[in-house]
């Protein structure tokens, strides 16, 4: 009798063990082809943006990507896998993690043909900013530079004044000068003649994944200036940065969204086709939109004729 019981426990359990093989082989089957599935999505969309040949322009440097990223919240293990998933051709870099003869650097992460953006992260001046644009060059980063100029602890707003200072200074030095401001567009207008090569309007506090809180300032930018307006800040969802892109902002750049999603590579995937199936929708036109009543979808005359 013990032994039909055991007979019948060990059935039970070996029954459950295969269950759960088959659930795993199952699982890794999804995720195969879920991985097959979005590298044709994004092959397909590629060729799309190909055949559209739409760059952007910034300093006179093209990109066909408009997706941007910023990597300062990732490991440095993560990096070169998010930019491969996103498309990123330019990426920032604040100079605390360029850790040159280091044993960490960021560097020895970003792939071979990226447009490294050092940041004046920290900066709370003007001429703060300035001395880490110039020491970022002096390492070899480049002459592209994000400036970023905040002294508000809490909220983390940038100072408008401050930073159209430190581009007209930067601009004359020839760096290839991309500002992160609130979207006024007074503002805006100084940093062009200050010589900006684009401006970046934030679209809600950074790092909160708000989304376009500033939806109405950014798209006065978009109507009034004529450099390229990539929003940063805020983006939290490939949704939010599609309707940014269709809205006719230029580029986007995320940072947060993407490193406190639960799957890092993947979300960076979604914001690349985010951006490409927002770009293409602003080039098509969207529909009209009707306000005070309603259109059918087919004819209501002629098809019961003779």
């Amino acid at each position: 009798m013990e032994d039909k019981i055991e007979d019948k426990i060990d059935d039970r359990i070996n029954k459950k063990i295969k269950d759960r093989t088959i659930d795993r082989s199952k699982d890794r089957s999804i995720d195969r082809s879920k991985d097959k599935m979005i590298d044709r999505v994004q092959e397909d969309m590629n060729d799309k943006s190909d055949k559209i040949q739409d760059k952007l322009i910034i300093g006179g440097h093209a990109f066909h990507s408009r997706f941007i990223l910023g990597s300062g919240k990732f490991s440095l293990e993560m990096t070169n896998a998010v930019i491969k998933n996103g498309g990123v051709e330019m990426a920032t870099l604040a100079l605390r993690r360029a850790n040159v003869g280091g044993e960490e650097n960021i560097l020895d992460y970003m792939p071979e043909g990226i447009t490294l953006l050092p940041n004046t992260s920290g900066a709370r001046t003007a001429e703060e900013a300035v001395r880490i644009a110039r020491l970022a060059r002096e390492i070899g980063c480049g002459d592209f530079v994000k400036i970023e100029v905040v002294h508000d602890s809490k909220y983390l707003l940038p100072d408008n004044y401050e930073t159209i200072k430190a581009t007209e200074i930067l601009a004359k030095e020839g760096f290839i000068v991309m500002p992160y401001m609130y979207p006024d567009l007074n503002a805006a207008r100084d940093m062009v003649n200050a010589g900006a090569a684009a401006i970046m309007p934030l679209g809600a506090p950074i790092g909160s994944n708000k989304g376009l809180c500033t939806r109405e300032f950014i798209k006065m930018l978009v109507d009034e200036i004529s450099l390229p307006v990539i929003v940063d800040a805020g983006i939290g969802r490939p949704s939010q940065a599609c309707e940014a892109m269709e809205m006719g902002v230029d580029a986007i750049m995320a940072n947060t969204a993407i490193a406190t999603a639960g799957d890092v590579a993947q979300m960076a995937a979604a914001f690349k086709l985010a951006v490409i199936s927002g770009r293409m929708a602003y080039l098509a036109g969207p529909g009209r939109v009707l306000d005070k009543r309603a259109e059918a979808s087919s004819p209501l005359t002629g098809f019961l004729q003779d």
